[in-house]
């Protein structure tokens, strides 16, 4: 079991600690997990989240190497800038999903899922430094004005840009992504300057948010997670996630297969459930159409901000469209709903 280099400082601040990807993390603190998301939503808040990797991949063939191993297209961006990719199998499942920071020329920093960096480190000729920085992510509506109290510079990292900035003194990596659906930035910085970070961000008024708002939230902006809404056995497109897909490479892993799904028509696909009531839709609840079975949740919970049970399901195609009553079988007990477009919840705010 990892932990992360904060561990001392979350248990300091009352965290209830959990098990997640191989790691101990918090899930909440003593505000609750309803309290850090409606400040997420409201103000600012910072996550750790050091559990996700980091793969340095450099040198003249990393470009390369990245191209045939990722379904997005980096020629679509530059250095500079980050993009949202995908690693997948041959039959076109989802490995992975993957930020990648494209720092400079001839470095990137690839970033998978907490327990998925010894597969990226299969299929790219990387190093892995998860060990040697922390990654802080600043968010909510008022993220970047409060940032600014700590580091301008930093502050000023724009959407899916990546730029080295010195904060408090020591070399860091901004990057304006995130996992909630509000605007903000995540930080890279040594283990040695990550409690100074933390102390500061805090005297700016940034509250800490454990793991528990950080699934709210990015259930209600319907942000994929891997191993429930996409898997190995669950394509992008499947996922209505097609954009990932940089149809135009001449080659990359998966990539026939997903041309042939393209061409065919998806038979499910990934589809929002709004439910009646408080209780939450569960993962591997089936749904329900006129009493048939049509699909089963992969991943459910309360929305705070709306009040209601919300939902992503992996749907027969033909079976449901939006504003279709479903019902969704949560151990035997049958909550009304409807499927819904998403994003559940659209951001707040900022800029």
């Amino acid at each position: 079991m990892r932990t992360s280099p904060l561990d001392a400082t979350h248990r300091r601040l009352g965290a209830k600690m959990i098990e997640f990807g191989g790691w101990q993390m918090p899930l909440s603190y003593s505000s609750g997990t309803v309290a850090e998301h409606t400040a997420c939503r409201a103000d600012a808040v910072w996550f750790d989240v050091s559990h996700l990797g980091t793969v340095v991949v450099a040198g003249n063939g990393a470009f390369d190497a990245l191209q045939r191993t990722a379904t997005n297209d980096l020629t679509k961006i530059a250095p500079g800038r980050a993009q949202y990719s995908h690693m997948c199998n041959h039959d076109g499942g989802i490995e992975d999903d993957v930020i990648i920071w494209w720092v400079d020329d001839t470095e990137f920093h690839v970033m998978p899922n907490a327990s998925n960096t010894g597969r990226i480190l299969d299929v790219l000729d990387g190093r892995d430094v998860t060990s040697e920085r922390v990654v802080i992510a600043v968010q909510g509506p008022h993220a970047r004005r409060r940032l600014a109290g700590v580091c301008a510079h930093a502050a000023d990292v724009a959407r899916f840009r990546v730029q080295r900035v010195d904060i408090l003194g020591t070399r860091a990596i901004v990057a304006g992504t995130g996992y909630t659906g509000e605007d903000g930035v995540e930080i890279a910085v040594p283990v040695g300057a990550a409690e100074a970070l933390i102390d500061a961000l805090s005297a700016a008024g940034v509250m800490p948010a454990g793991l528990g708002a950080r699934d709210t939230l990015r259930l209600e902006a319907a942000l994929p997670l891997h191993g429930h809404d996409i898997s190995p056995t669950i394509t992008p497109l499947e996922a209505g996630l097609d954009w990932v897909v940089g149809w135009a490479k001449q080659d990359f892993t998966g990539r026939r297969a997903l041309i042939a799904q393209r061409d065919g028509g998806v038979h499910r696909r990934l589809v929002g459930i709004a439910t009646d009531g408080r209780r939450p839709p569960r993962d591997g609840a089936a749904v329900l159409s006129e009493g048939s079975p049509v699909g089963v949740v992969t991943s459910g919970n309360f929305s705070p901000a709306l009040g209601h049970g919300i939902a992503l399901a992996m749907c027969t195609a033909s079976s449901v469209t939006p504003g279709d009553a479903v019902t969704v079988d949560v151990r035997g007990q049958l909550l009304s709903g409807r499927v819904v477009a998403t994003p559940f919840v659209s951001r707040s705010g900022g800029r």
